[in-house]
């Protein structure tokens, strides 16, 4: 496994040396001499990059989801079965799940020629996730879906965003639901605590709605450390960037409803404070805003989609495709 230290914040670099098994320990005098390091795996070169079809300033999709429903009342539910589908179609165009986190921190280390996905499900619905009296994701749930289909795929991560409001997943009071995401690697994300329309709610409303939000996902999680939020009803504050900064808090990524495929976070074109999201929808009304007609456009041969060159150090993309972002143009190979 190799030691990520490419945009190491504390975090990163904190699981990078847990990685590696932090600092070796004095051998004794009589000990025989350790064996020297291994070499650091060489960078991708240009031609494998263009091998690997490698666009790393490509689109990322990041998928939305509510509730899964045997019947559907909306264009926000999913069946059980339409979302077991677009997981395997996910699995077989070899795209791998990573979260919003993430994604903001630029931790895509993916195999080459494979694509990061984005799953992120608002409202802590209990569709999405509930615990077996034995402590298991319910059968039927989102999650014990999601782990079903990895486990036949194993490129297939199963990790995703949870943005909760209060009382997510119908959880009793006791937080188990949320420190069980967390223990298995999902991320936690801010929804604020009652879903509130920041774009309607004045500046000290918007910042309380926020910060309650925030103080119910520490509560329930000590030590857990929120990263991103989705914005109800995809609604900024009128100061936008209240979003993602006020007293009290301080957002990498903050997530809209949107229409479309993100840009990719070493894309000039990425803003952290307003990512897009694609909702998930196969048919019915506004399908050409939904997920199947994305997925189709992100895999034709004009689609622009993110593709990875195998190589978590450099980031790897035709001359022809955008410019990219200042943080990441010492680590950029275009070919």
């Amino acid at each position: 496994m190799r030691c990520l230290f490419r945009f190491g914040t504390g975090f990163t670099a904190l699981l990078a040396l847990a990685a590696c098994g932090g600092p070796a320990p004095v051998a004794p005098a009589s000990a025989p001499p350790r064996p020297a390091p291994s070499a650091a795996p060489a960078r991708v070169t240009a031609a494998a990059a263009r091998q690997a079809g490698a666009d790393e300033l490509g689109r990322v999709p990041v998928l939305m989801y509510h509730r899964l429903s045997a019947q559907p009342r909306s264009v926000y539910d999913r069946t059980p079965a339409d979302f077991t589908a677009e997981l395997e179609r996910l699995a077989a165009e070899d795209y791998v799940p990573v979260t919003t986190a993430d994604l903001v921190a630029h931790r895509l280390d993916l195999p080459a020629g494979a694509h990061p996905v984005v799953l992120t499900f608002d409202d802590g619905d209990p569709s999405t996730f509930s615990l077996t009296p034995q402590g298991q994701p319910a059968p039927g749930t989102a999650v014990r879906i999601l782990l079903d289909v990895a486990a036949a795929h194993p490129r297939f991560r199963p990790v995703a965003s949870m943005y909760v409001n209060e009382h997510p997943f119908a959880d009793p009071g006791d937080g188990r639901t949320l420190r069980w995401l967390v223990e298995h690697g999902f991320e936690i994300g801010n929804h604020t605590r009652k879903h509130t329309n920041l774009r309607k709610a004045t500046e000290s409303e918007a910042t309380t709605a926020i910060t309650e939000g925030d103080a119910l996902i520490r509560k329930a999680v000590p030590g857990y450390q929120p990263t991103t939020l989705a914005l109800p009803f995809g609604a900024h504050p009128h100061r936008e960037e209240l979003a993602q900064r006020g007293a009290g808090y301080s957002y990498a990524g903050v997530l809209l409803v949107g229409a479309g495929p993100a840009p990719s976070p070493c894309s000039a074109e990425f803003d952290p404070g307003a990512i897009p999201r694609i909702r998930s929808q196969s048919e019915g009304r506004e399908a050409e805003y939904g997920s199947t007609h994305w997925l189709d456009e992100l895999a034709s041969p004009s689609g622009h989609r993110y593709t990875s060159d195998g190589d978590p150090s450099t980031v790897s993309y035709p001359r022809s495709e955008g410019k990219v972002a200042p943080a990441c143009a010492s680590v950029g190979l275009a070919y």
